[in-house]
């Protein structure tokens, strides 16, 4: 099947021309989509330049761009094939792996923290003067994002008080970093209470990933290799990229970052917590190629035997769990009724992620389809208008593309 087969549908060619009018390079400059339908590629084409002003470096299937958030559900995949094995379960207690995450309990209900200003939020007036007991939160509770924990607060600045050097091939990873952020991390205050409602967080998927590390006995980074990233053959997904030896001209510039590295970030994770803790977190810092995206994707929608999560776990990670923020399956966020970043015409059995980069994978096993759709909107800023509107355009599109096949 040929990879551009999608393209030589005259609508759909019409469709994406249009579209890529509209946000290329006004929304991103650099964009790489793939498309399996019925276990066959359909598309898999890159537009755009990884340097822009100079129209130098074309983006290429080949580009690894950095994942964000879509991290997370690479990171809550490994914890399910953990439990899957045995080494854990769903209903357990975080302080049972993480024990020093109870070491400050009953824990005081505060403030949030902005992500972008930083400005410090006040407490929910609903929660004020109340206390958690930290022995309540489980994992099931980390993967539905409704264990009351603040959705972001500035874990680099307590990782080091000097400002990560632009990586180098020969560096390696800096694991003090992360150490010191762990310890900011299991003392923050609670914004609600365990099992309230949705409250999407990046705090409890950076718990997630140490619980990941602890329980297959190595760091993250190797967790998820020997775990995930090697039984599928995802060879682009990576974490700190250049330490790898990855040339930067083969991966997806994104922001300058005038308020803290003073640099544009390219090769290093956008996200300034995971950066701060060394490039290696659970909630972002891996990058790949849209191919290995959307390959991850395939192997959950078709039970893959070396994704090691038996049916019934599968089953249940894309059910609805909780509702609040999001609807929750565990760790999956489940496509909404209004407003999906998945268009209107996936499915609502459709389940996926999203990462702030730009970056986005949707999966609907109603009509055997995963979609991979990567971009680097936040190389101009990060205001969010323009990368929703294409996200919706491009994932109708692609549905209406793959109905006339």
């Amino acid at each position: 099947m040929s990879e551009s087969q999608l393209l030589q549908n005259s609508d759909f060619r019409r469709g994406l021309e249009r579209l890529l009018q509209a946000h290329l390079p006004q929304t991103f400059p650099a964009l790489c989509i793939c498309v399996i339908h019925r276990g066959q590629l359909r598309l898999h084409q890159a537009w755009g330049w990884l340097d822009p002003a100079a129209r130098r470096l074309k983006t290429s299937t080949a580009t690894r761009f950095d994942l964000a958030s879509i991290t997370k559900i690479f990171v809550e995949t490994c914890f399910l094939i953990l439990v899957d094995a045995g080494k854990v379960r769903l209903d357990d207690r975080l302080v049972d792996v993480i024990a020093e995450f109870g070491s400050l309990n009953p824990r005081q209900i505060g403030g949030a923290q902005d992500p972008h200003t930083r400005a410090h939020l006040p407490v929910d007036e609903n929660f004020r003067g109340q206390s958690v007991d930290v022995n309540a939160v489980t994992f099931r509770h980390l993967l539905t994002h409704t264990a009351g924990l603040p959705p972001w607060r500035s874990v680099y600045a307590f990782a080091s008080q000097e400002v990560p050097a632009a990586p180098q091939p020969s560096a390696g990873y800096d694991r003090e970093r992360w150490r010191k952020a762990l310890q900011a991390i299991i003392s923050f205050p609670f914004v609600g209470t365990v099992g309230s409602t949705v409250r999407y967080t990046d705090i409890g998927l950076l718990l997630l990933g140490e619980a990941v590390a602890r329980l297959h006995g190595c760091p993250l980074d190797r967790s998820l290799q020997e775990l995930l990233l090697k039984p599928l053959a995802l060879d682009t997904a990576a974490y700190n990229p250049i330490l790898k030896g990855i040339p930067k001209e083969q991966i997806a510039p994104t922001e300058m970052d005038g308020s803290w590295r003073q640099r544009r970030v390219w090769g290093e994770v956008h996200d300034e917590n995971a950066c701060g803790a060394g490039g290696v977190a659970g909630h972002a810092g891996l990058f790949a190629t849209a191919q290995d995206v959307a390959r991850f994707g395939q192997a959950w929608l078709s039970g893959d035997s070396r994704l090691k999560i038996g049916s019934q776990l599968r089953r249940t990670a894309t059910q609805q769990h909780a509702q609040g923020q999001y609807r929750m399956g565990l760790g999956w966020m489940l496509k909404s009724a209004r407003d999906s970043s998945a268009g209107d015409l996936y499915s609502s059995r459709a389940y996926g992620h999203t990462g702030f980069t730009g970056t986005s994978l949707w999966i609907d096993p109603q009509r055997d389809l995963v979609s991979a759709v990567l971009t680097n909107r936040v190389y101009h800023g990060r205001d969010p208008d323009g990368i929703h509107a294409f996200r919706r355009a491009i994932h109708d599109l692609i549905v209406r593309g793959v109905d006339q096949q």
